[in-house]
Formats: structure tokens, C-alpha cells, sequence
């Protein structure tokens, strides 16, 4: 029996897998490659089985998982605005995720977002009412109430994870929709001025991948059926990012300010983690000045 992870190719899935791997799982993931990278999974050790394929053709795949972790669905909201259709292909990938659980009886822990929390003021508490402000945050918010669904339905429990701004390791394949702590680092370590919208003062919930990988499996271990939030409970400007990269890469780069072209901007996140404390026990245990210092190494950028 094997523990499916879809999208296990991308930058969290493939840190996902790798632990899973570790543990001595028999994993199977499933990528479409649409953002992720067969590199992700090079030279990782254990039983794992790679189908490149999307969630939509999980119906004529012989699969028979125990666990699902179903991370497969287009995670940015440019993409969406970009293609407009990816809401449908993210609703029909979760439902059929979710008739494989039916049919499998596997339990499932999936990605949602903090991008739920679009203007709504910090900090965020999953009892806030959703705003729905873009493509992307409609994609989402039906996924959650497809897995309320199917637990009204079928009794199938699951715990949709809302990532705040996860950041880490491998996110390469990402490119332009890479978190913004690893998209200033690449430009700092080449010499180059990172650019932030508007005077830098906007903040994130920034948490570290391997905090979000413990989140998973805290999750996928349980028996809560919900909305968690998989964040630190603290926020840093893009201001104070940049700083702790120049102290970390011995620079003094200062990065350049224009107008913000973005509508629906999200200026403020910030996790209110009290219910993942209660339910799952979970904490992050990686500080952003702990876990840049990890982001460096992992990209060979060590501190001299």
C-alpha cells in the first residue's frame, strides 16, 4: 500500500516526499510538471514511483493509496489570471482526488492558501469569512468546500492546510512565482537590485518548507476533519527581508521600489496558530533567520 502525493514533483511535494521516503513510505507521486521539476527528485533514496500525469486522469490510473496528500493544483494567483480555466482544473482535480478516497478509503490532507485572507486585517483565524478577490481565491475556496462535501456525503475526513508564505529549497521549477525570499536571494547572490512593489513596508507569514512538511504529516495523522492554518504567528516587511539576506550574504545591496501594477494586492498576512497548536500540536520551529540560513546553504549560497 502507498501514500499518493500529487503534485510531489513541485517544491513543497518534492520536500514532502523526500521525508515521506525517509520514514520508509512506499510513495507514489503524481505531477503534470506544470510546476514542477523531475530534478526535485533526483537522487532521492527509497520506493518511489513517478507517474507524470494530472490529477484528471487519476480515473484510469490503478491506484490504491492509503494516504493522500493532494498538493497538485496550480498555486499561484497570476496563473490563474493568466488562465482562467485552471479553477475548473483545479475543482474537477480535487473531486477526483476525492473519488479515489472513496474508493481507496484513504485519508486526505490537501493545500489551501493564505491568499483566502485577501483583505481581510491580520491576524488570520479560519473562522474569518472569505472574500473572494480573484481567480485563484475562488480556485481554492471551492476545493474546501468540495472536501466538506464529500465528508457530508461519504463521511470522508480531511484537513485542508491554509500555507502561508512558504518558502525553501527547490523552488527552481517555480520561476517567476517562487516565494519572494528565495527570488531576492537568486538576485542578490548574481549582484543584482531586487525589486519590490511599492516601499517595501507590505508583510509576510513566512514558514519555512520543512515546517510545512510536519504540518502534512501532523495532519495526515490525526483524525480532524477542517481548515488549519500552517503558518509562524509572525511577520516580517520585504524590508526586513532584504536586511537578513545582506547579513546573510555579506552584500549591502539595496533593492529598487516601483509602483505596485498589482490589483488586489495582498499587503498583510499573518497566521493566528492557535487552532493547529490545539488540534494537531503543531508549531514551526524554523525562525526566517534560521531558515534563510538553510535557504543559503541549500543553494550553495553558504556565508563565507
Amino acid at each position: 500500500m502507498s501514500v499518493l502525493v500529487t503534485g510531489g514533483a513541485g517544491f513543497i511535494g518534492s520536500n514532502l516526499v523526500e521525508d515521506l521516503l525517509n520514514s520508509g513510505e512506499e510513495v507514489v507521486v503524481l505531477d503534470n510538471m506544470h510546476t514542477g521539476s523531475l530534478n526535485n527528485l533526483a537522487g532521492l533514496d527509497g520506493n518511489l514511483n513517478v507517474i507524470e500525469a494530472s490529477c484528471l486522469e487519476i480515473p484510469i490510473l490503478d491506484l490504491n493509496p492509503i494516504e493522500i496528500f493532494h498538493l497538485g493544483i496550480p498555486s499561484s494567483s497570476p496563473m490563474y489570471k493568466k488562465q482562467p480555466f485552471l479553477v475548473g482544473e483545479a475543482i474537477n482535480g480535487t473531486i477526483a482526488v476525492f473519488e479515489l478516497a472513496k474508493k481507496s478509503g484513504a485519508r486526505v490532507v490537501y493545500a489551501s492558501s493564505s491568499s483566502l485572507y485577501n483583505g481581510l486585517n491580520p491576524p488570520h483565524r479560519e473562522d474569518m469569512k472569505i472574500l473572494v478577490t480573484d481567480y485563484y481565491t475562488e480556485a481554492r475556496l471551492a476545493v474546501e468546500r468540495i472536501a466538506e462535501l464529500y465528508n457530508i456525503l461519504f463521511g470522508l475526513k480531511s484537513i485542508g492546510l491554509r500555507f502561508f508564505s512558504a518558502y525553501g529549497i527547490r523552488e527552481e521549477s517555480k520561476k517567476m512565482y517562487a516565494n519572494m525570499v528565495t527570488q531576492f536571494l537568486w538576485k542578490m547572490k548574481e549582484g543584482k537590485t531586487p525589486v519590490i512593489y511599492g516601499d517595501g513596508t507590505q508583510t509576510r507569514d513566512f514558514i519555512y518548507v520543512k515546517d510545512i512538511v510536519r504540518a502534512l504529516k501532523m495532519a495526515m495523522n490525526s483524525d480532524y476533519h477542517g481548515i488549519l492554518n500552517a503558518g509562524t504567528g509572525k511577520s516580517y516587511s520585504f524590508n526586513e527581508v532584504i536586511e537578513l539576506l545582506n547579513n546573510q550574504l555579506q552584500l549591502e545591496i539595496k533593492p529598487t521600489y516601483v509602483e505596485n501594477p498589482i490589483k488586489n494586492y495582498v499587503y498583510h498576512t499573518l497566521s493566528d496558530t492557535s487552532k493547529a497548536e490545539s488540534v494537531l500540536g503543531f508549531r514551526s520551529q524554523c525562525s526566517l533567520e534560521e531558515g534563510i540560513e538553510r535557504l543559503a546553504e541549500g543553494y550553495g549560497f553558504a556565508n563565507p
